[in-house]
């Protein structure tokens, strides 16, 4: 009898995702797991060998596969040209070294399991991706990603998921050719797809999201952002290829663009839903009866894959001169499977190039691999501690891979500048010129255009929004320079940055001195957005007048630190008026009493010869 909920699309669709999300990802995180698995086992749980909540999993999957397309968008918005041409040697040397001969070495072996040929490259293709999220998120949190190895490992990850996408593409047409359907004309479809999506998208994309900011309606960015992916993904299913490489392509016009980030914040929140989703389908369709009968052929194909992969890695960080502890560090990284292959092998699957058992037997082994991961490589590393404590290692070699000198817009940001008006185009230009990498975000569309129109590197976005500052990299950001014009959205960018960054290092401009209170509250430093400024006038005025310029520079200083002084003095009060008008009028005479003493000094008097004799202080006015 079919379930109740296989009635309702929305109903299981509500269902598996509360599942996963609440009960099944916190849980197996908890245990050093990651949320992959969480998916993978929620959909078994759920799937006809399971409780039988769900009896047919095609619909869902078939809903699920936009998830997947949107990785591959967010994907190409990382792989922008000038990164390509900046890591070319290490990605598709040692990246292309690793896929190929671990692909050769593990497709061989399924070739001579029994698959077809067609079948052995796109499996074996399949085995030799890693997971880019898992391998990452493990350099991040062990704080190697400026490591030897954590460098070699992000350039054979990104050539992983640049091969990823004719894999993709090739699939179609491989199952094609199996049916005997390929011809010139779907060859020829094929090309104009391709050129249709890369110079349409160059022509219209970008001038339709700049229309579509100026309207500051973010409902409908979201829209555009979408129709951006889903309309690229269609021509390429037109014509027969992978909607995936559409949605790659688009990625990749879009990757230099000044919309970069608000177009991953927004394809972000449905990435993850439907790529989870994808995720719980695939392990619905699992058939663990199979599974149970042949433990030992799983088990040796979980064993096949990380020797295989580990030794490839091993070799290739050799090749590159890495010293054998980062050789063995890259190979404990990235020897897992990756959650690229449940993508390929669904995608051969549903062309039949697998049978059903060979793909549960594929997905089984790289989800084990996974499970296996933080384990294998907790005793990895236990083991290369032991021994350089009894034996250290010689001095490395000079690398033959060795990732040059990357020009700030390539690398990962240092500064977030939040608003890039007149004060904080200062910052960023100060910033460019001692070249080091920052982002800069900016909500106004028509400033963002004219600062990049003059050689700024600015992306449009909010920042005062969660989500656009993750998708800036704030997690790998040092200090946050908030200049934002309006106060109050200045406020915002800083309470959000200290809660989402409690450690994070923030300077703030300031409309005027109770603003720069405000900030101090939040633990911010505040600069004030005239008082340097005014201070330089000031000193041209003295020297206008006469005063020696050594006098005069003598008296700014004076000033700035007797300021400065009061600014901190008066955070104290400044929530109590009487307090705070009192410390005005101290503050007031105790400023013309300093300068006072330094023109007796000059003078070579006794400063308290000319106490009586003091100028009346300035009018009354409200303080900066």
């Amino acid at each position: 009898m079919d379930s109740p909920f296989t009635s309702s699309l929305s109903l299981e669709l509500a269902l598996v995702l509360l599942a996963a999300a609440i009960v099944a990802v916190p849980l197996f995180r908890r245990f050093g797991l990651v949320a992959v698995l969480a998916y993978l086992g929620t959909g078994v749980l759920l799937g006809p060998d399971g409780i039988g909540v769900v009896r047919d999993p095609a619909h869902i999957l078939g809903a699920s596969e936009l998830g997947v397309v949107m990785m591959l968008f967010v994907i190409g918005l990382e792989v922008s040209p000038a990164r390509l041409a900046l890591m070319r040697k290490p990605v598709f040397g040692a990246g292309g070294a690793q896929v190929f001969v671990s692909a050769l070495l593990i497709g061989g072996a399924l070739l001579f399991y029994g698959l077809s040929w067609k079948g052995a490259l796109v499996a074996g293709l399949g085995l030799a991706l890693s997971s880019t999220a898992v391998g990452l998120q493990l350099l991040a949190e062990r704080k190697e990603l400026a490591s030897e190895h954590g460098r070699l490992a992000f350039a054979i990850l990104l050539f992983q998921d640049l091969v990823a996408i004719p894999l993709l593409a090739i699939i179609p047409l491989l199952g094609g050719v199996k049916n005997e359907t390929l011809s010139w004309t779907m060859v020829g479809h094929a090309i104009s797809a391709l050129a249709l999506v890369w110079f349409g998208g160059q022509l219209l994309m970008r001038r339709t999201l700049r229309v579509v900011a100026s309207t500051q309606a973010p409902e409908v960015f979201t829209a555009t952002a979408l129709l951006a992916v889903l309309g690229s993904a269609w021509i390429m299913q037109q014509a027969g290829l992978s909607p995936g490489l559409g949605a790659f392509i688009a990625g990749v016009l879009l990757a230099d663009s000044e919309y970069r980030h608000e177009l991953e914040s927004q394809i972000e929140p449905f990435k993850g839903l439907l790529l989870g989703l994808f995720f719980i389908a695939v392990g619905m369709g699992i058939d663990l009866d199979r599974i149970a009968r042949e433990p030992w052929l799983i088990a040796g194909g979980v064993g096949l894959l990380l020797v295989v992969k580990f030794s490839v890695l091993y070799a290739v960080a050799r090749v590159a001169r890495l010293p054998r502890g980062s050789a063995l560090m890259l190979g404990g990284t990235l020897w897992l499977g990756g959650e690229f292959a449940f993508v390929v092998f669904q995608e051969a699957l549903r062309v039949r190039l697998l049978s059903a058992g060979n793909h549960d037997r594929l997905t089984a082994i790289v989800g084990v691999s996974m499970a296996l991961m933080p384990l294998l490589l907790i005793a990895l590393d236990r083991g290369l501690r032991a021994a350089r404590a009894a034996r250290p290692e010689p001095p490395p070699a000079q690398p033959a891979f060795d990732v040059p000198a990357a020009d700030p817009a390539t690398q990962k940001p240092r500064v977030l500048v939040a608003g890039v008006g007149r004060f904080g185009q200062i910052v960023a230009r100060l910033l460019a010129a001692q070249r080091i990498p920052y982002v800069a975000l900016e909500a106004d569309p028509k400033r963002v255009e004219d600062v990049r129109r003059s050689g700024g590197r600015i992306y449009y976005g909010d920042p005062t929004r969660s989500d656009l500052l993750r998708a800036a990299g704030a997690e790998h950001i040092e200090v946050f320079v908030v200049c934002t014009d309006d106060p109050e959205s200045n406020l915002q960018a800083v309470r959000l940055i200290r809660r989402l960054y409690p450690q994070a290092k923030i300077l703030a401009r300031a409309r005027d001195r109770h603003h720069a209170w405000r900030l101090m509250d939040l633990g911010t430093e505040p600069f004030r957005e005239l008082f340097g400024s005014s201070l330089e006038v000031g000193e041209r005025v003295l020297r206008e007048l006469g005063v020696p310029p050594e006098v005069a520079a003598g008296h700014v200083r004076r000033f700035r630190a007797h300021d400065e002084a009061l600014l901190q003095e008066q955070y104290l009060v400044y929530d109590d008026a009487a307090a705070l008008r009192r410390s005005v009028r101290e503050a007031r005479a105790e400023l013309v009493r300093l300068f006072e003493a330094d023109a007796a000094e000059a003078a070579g008097k006794d400063p308290g010869d000319d106490a009586n004799e003091a100028a009346a202080p300035p009018p009354a006015g409200p303080e900066r």
